[in-house]
């Protein structure tokens, strides 16, 4: 695409990409144009790789749910764990989040009427004079029933990662959640680091920065590794899920060797 610019079209692109966000390729390639069609050729490569690791977050956080679900016996698990398990603070506060995140979601589907029904529950003395619009619509929403689903679906990876942590090695890993990876050569921290690995690559992702060599190899073989051994004794290429994204993650493997090697071309 950026070989139909013009000369000012480069210069205008350049400073709404930013010359500081392209001064390594510009640097590399003697060329602000070839920068710019390397940083396009990076960010489309970024799209597609966040693609793959959107099906592994879901059918992380599926299989998580169901294997929760059955240990506590409750479908209510994430916001109300049976006494005596208690989420640690900051993962009980991401939890909260999630919980606000989902009645407000609710709440934005709902029409004027509906909405000024529940000040009924949100102020049963009456409203507060002089309360800001603000304030009111969060007191309303907290008066939102919403389902368990729709909390989880809006638990970051960074939850999901974590329960596989060593502070939930004991009292999860131990009685259920190794279940989720029934291989019996897998350990705990086996999982945390390849998760660790997709969360970090998500992260850069997420901001638009690129994930390209041992960064990128890590998060390919991360990949590999969940999609092959989730849910099954031992580990294997040809899972459900492996199926599912072989195509997409062979794709993304393709176009990111093709970019590396023109990015090393640039070094010879």
């Amino acid at each position: 695409m950026s070989r139909f610019l013009e000369d000012t079209d480069v210069i205008s692109i350049m400073v709404l990409l930013s010359p500081e966000r392209l001064a390594a390729l510009t640097q590399l390639t003697g060329s602000e144009r070839t920068a710019i069609e390397l940083h396009q050729e990076a960010l489309r490569i970024g799209t597609n790789l966040m693609n793959v690791i959107a099906y592994v977050e879901l059918a992380l956080r599926n299989t998580v749910s169901e294997n929760l679900t059955a240990f506590f016996g409750t479908s209510s698990w994430l916001t109300h764990p049976p006494a005596p398990f208690q989420w640690r603070p900051s993962d009980n506060s991401k939890i909260g989040t999630a919980l606000a995140n989902a009645r407000r979601a609710e709440y934005a589907k709902m029409s004027q009427a509906e909405k000024a029904a529940l000040d009924a529950q949100a102020f049963p003395h009456g409203r507060p004079p002089n309360i800001s619009h603000l304030q009111r619509a969060r007191n309303r929403q907290q008066q939102i029933m919403v389902s368990e689903g729709k909390v989880i679906a809006e638990m970051t990876f960074h939850f999901w990662k974590r329960i596989y942590s060593s502070d939930y090695e004991q009292i999860l890993w131990r009685t259920t959640l190794k279940r989720t990876f029934p291989n019996k050569n897998i350990n705990r921290a086996q999982v945390a680091k390849n998760f660790e690995h997709i969360y970090q690559a998500r992260n850069r992702l997420a901001h638009h920065e690129p994930v390209l060599y041992k960064r990128f190899l890590n998060t390919i073989t991360a990949i590999e590794f969940v999609i092959q051994n989730l849910g099954v004794v031992s580990s294997r290429p040809d899972t459900p899920l492996a199926k599912l994204i072989s195509s997409d993650l062979e794709q993304v493997s393709t176009s990111a060797q093709a970019l590396h090697e023109r990015l090393d071309s640039f070094r010879v």
